[in-house]
């Protein structure tokens, strides 16, 4: 099969490779579509690599079951499906409780094994996953689904673990209208009757906010926190989304979350929260604001977000590539140049 593989720092390479052979537990899954994510950027960008051999990418995968392993019931070839991205062990105290994004197996950087980050990923003709990591999509279109697997549940949870800052009436904001940020904006309004304002760089980004339900728009500068500020009274928003995460996107965050509200930071920009143990007030975190490190989400994240989507209540724009125009996409994604999601077509 043709799969677009990691081959050295910085280096994507098309290569012919053995369709994998399958375990008992496994399925094999003839991929329809694989999402481009900013995380498989940054693992482009290591100045290492992650394992010896080649490294099959990507891990927002959509596609058809073609074979079963002999020790999995309730599943059948010809099935639709997303692959849920965090393959972890399904017995320890975290996932029996639904945490399974913060596997105990993992240990304390609670990154379970995920396919494109260590197993092989999804950009190939075929992949395969463990059967447990299968969820049904339905007659959902291959291309708009396979995104939900890392751009909708990501956020979807960050949003889940601030629920209860998101009444009625709250002010919630989301930074970076991106892949994970224009469905954020989606997911807000669909959970939520809240007033939802971005941030962005870039117009044509605010623009698509707008499209995907912002209330309003807002270009990221120096004095974007007071005018979140006045928007909200003096007091500010009742959640903050970063999906950057750089030095700006935590300032900005820490500056305009409002007394016992949530920032929850989600992107990977290693941007510095400026957080001491001195009296609240002035620019720094508010009295009472939490703060908490989002990393991915649950099995039950992954299918309440495809339940949105299956009710139309959120899409993923999309751009498409096939297989072999991989590199360009990513080369595009990283000068943020991509409405919504870069999405290969094997």
């Amino acid at each position: 099969m043709r799969a677009l593989q990691l081959v050295g720092p910085g280096t994507l390479e098309m290569r012919e490779v053995p369709v994998p052979e399958i375990g008992p537990g496994d399925l094999l899954l003839r991929v329809g579509a694989v999402g481009i994510c900013h995380s498989d950027s940054y693992v482009l960008s290591l100045p290492f690599r992650l394992r010896e051999d080649p490294l099959t990418m990507g891990h927002e995968i959509a596609g058809t079951v073609e074979a079963v392993g002999s020790g999995v019931t309730g599943r059948s070839p010809g099935e639709r499906g997303l692959v849920y991205l965090c393959w972890s062990c399904g017995e320890c105290r975290e996932c029996l409780r639904g945490n399974e994004n913060v596997c105990l197996a993992a240990g304390r950087t609670a990154m379970p094994p995920c396919p494109g980050l260590g197993p092989d990923g999804g950009m190939a003709e075929f992949v395969r996953i463990p059967a447990n990591s299968f969820v049904p999509i339905g007659d959902l279109d291959f291309v708009g689904a396979a995104p939900l697997a890392d751009a909708a549940m990501t956020p979807y949870h960050a949003i889940a673990g601030a629920r209860d800052q998101l009444y009625p009436g709250a002010t919630a904001v989301a930074i970076g209208i991106g892949g994970l940020g224009h469905l954020a904006v989606q997911i807000l309004k669909a959970v939520a009757d809240i007033r939802v304002i971005a941030v962005d760089i870039a117009a044509d980004k605010l623009e698509l906010a707008t499209a995907c339900g912002a209330d309003l728009g807002l270009t990221a500068g120096p004095d974007t926190a007071a005018r979140i500020l006045e928007l909200t009274g003096g007091r500010g928003a009742e959640a903050v989304f970063d999906f950057v995460g750089t030095e700006p996107t935590a300032r900005l965050a820490t500056e305009s979350v409002a007394p016992n509200g949530a920032y929850r930071i989600v992107g990977l920009g290693g941007g510095a929260l400026g957080l001491d143990a001195g009296p609240a007030g002035g620019p720094g975190l508010p009295w009472g604001a939490t703060v908490r490190k989002s990393y991915g989400g649950t099995s039950s994240d992954l299918r309440a977000s495809v339940v949105l989507a299956q009710a139309g209540r959120i899409h993923v724009e999309v751009e498409q590539f096939p297989l072999e125009s991989g590199p360009a996409a990513f080369e595009r994604l990283d000068r943020g140049d991509i409405r919504g999601r870069a999405v290969l077509i094997p």
